[in-house]
């Protein structure tokens, strides 16, 4: 498996030969906000196997843990692209829409569903928590 994709202007593009280890849909009012729609649509795979070309602009804020969240866009077309949390360390969000082929994208869970926008659509039978799922590391 290859994933690759890029902005929309193709400043930033991005390689990554590994399948994901995590991927869904977070409905938080910030990721709503930043994304422009309903949710986002993330992909997490180890930040060492991600080669990305190209400036990277990261924006910083807490997120729904209390921790850090960097939301990473191409500073020439504002794409957003790529997200980091200090409560997933080593591992780099790729925003699912960058992707070239798109049909490689498996959501496996939505989270803060609580939060979701009332017009916003969660699919029957689909993992979902209202908030964010527990650690299982503790």
């Amino acid at each position: 498996m290859s994933l690759t994709g890029q902005c929309l202007c193709g400043s930033v593009k991005y390689e990554c030969p590994v399948a994901p280890v995590l991927s869904g849909n977070c409905h938080c009012k910030d990721c709503q906000r930043s994304s422009g729609g309903a949710y986002a649509p993330t992909f997490f795979v180890p930040a060492a196997a991600i080669s990305i070309l190209g400036e990277v602009t990261y924006y910083d804020n807490a997120g729904g843990s209390g921790k850090i969240v960097s939301r990473g866009f191409c500073p020439k077309c504002g794409s957003q692209m790529f997200s980091k949390s200090e409560s997933m360390p080593g591992l780099i969000g790729v925003r699912a829409g960058s992707l070239d082929d798109t049909s490689q994208y498996h959501p496996h869970v939505d989270i803060f569903v609580s939060r979701a926008a009332p017009w916003d659509y969660i699919p029957p039978g689909a993992a979902a928590f209202p908030e964010m799922p527990p650690n299982p590391k503790g």
